[in-house]
């Protein structure tokens, strides 16, 4: 008889993984199941794998794979289905929950909207800016005035063309880049090439973002190890960090990804960055192994 893995299907503005309870579930070899499972034809489809187990230092830890079987550190519109999972599925009753990830503890407050965890707040932390750890080579020698302990707005050609890109790891790097026409852009092409770039050594996801307002900006990513998805909450919170350090606008604001809207705040008393948005179950199945 085959074995059948049983997992819980939910999105996060349309950043949509594969929850599997470690609390009850066995997963052998993760890397290998997030490529089959995330297949979109041949599997549950997803833009990869989430395993929820216990922790030694907070309530709960969670482990994250790319629909291409690579491990991230973390991922921001997963930790807020997390919490909404372990509070419905009564792993913790609590309305603050601790979270383990590969990028340290992350603390969810969860939203209730007529008793039910519609979503959540995330304190994601401080953003990290200095170079090397997030990590992105610098340039042998610095143009004038240059901070080097930051990469904003430095000139990188990709594929042919000189952009402006602001690295920023919300623990997993981000390379942001502001520009008009984001609608118009040939992402699969261009995505891997800013992905793959040698000046990142650990790869890179990368946010195209058009400014509309001091209180609002647009924004498409391309994730590593994922591609094109309609949402990343590490990304909305390194695309407003990147906004704020280029004058673009104030610390709170409304990133509108394809998936719908996340609202950041980069808070100047404690330098954490807090993302707001909803976490959806969509639907519970069995996985046969």
């Amino acid at each position: 008889m085959v074995a059948g893995l049983r997992f819980t299907k939910m999105q996060g503005i349309g950043n949509d993984y594969v929850y599997v309870n470690g609390f009850e579930e066995r997963v052998d070899n993760p890397g290998e199941l997030a490529k089959r499972i995330s297949d979109r034809h041949f599997g549950v489809g997803s833009d990869g794998l989430v395993l929820i187990l216990p922790s030694g230092v907070a309530d709960l830890r969670m482990r994250m794979f790319n629909a291409d079987g690579s491990e991230a550190e973390m991922c921001g519109n997963a930790t807020r289905c997390v919490g909404k999972y372990a509070r419905d599925h009564g792993i913790v009753n609590k309305d603050v929950i601790r979270l383990e990830t590969a990028a340290g503890i992350k603390i969810i407050r969860l939203l209730f909207e007529a008793g039910e965890v519609r979503g959540a707040t995330v304190d994601m932390g401080e953003p990290v800016l200095a170079p090397d750890l997030i990590p992105v080579v610098l340039a042998p020698a610095l143009t004038e005035g240059e901070d080097p302990q930051r990469f904003i707005a430095r000139p990188v050609e990709v594929g042919g063309r000189t952009y402006a890109v602001t690295a920023v790891s919300m623990g997993n790097p981000h390379a942001v880049v502001f520009m008009q026409g984001i609608d118009d852009l040939d992402l699969p092409k261009l995505g891997p090439l800013f992905e793959h770039h040698p000046i990142f050594p650990k790869r890179t996801n990368t946010e195209f973002v058009e400014v509309i307002s001091s209180t609002k900006i647009k924004m498409r990513v391309w994730e590593r190890g994922a591609g094109e998805t309609l949402a990343c909450g590490t990304g909305a919170c390194a695309a407003a960090v990147a906004s704020v350090l280029n004058g673009h606008t104030g610390r709170s604001l409304d990133v509108e990804l394809k998936g719908g809207v996340l609202h950041i705040d980069w808070d100047k008393s404690d330098d954490h960055v807090y993302m707001t948005g909803g976490a959806v179950a969509v639907f519970d199945g069995v996985y046969f192994i």
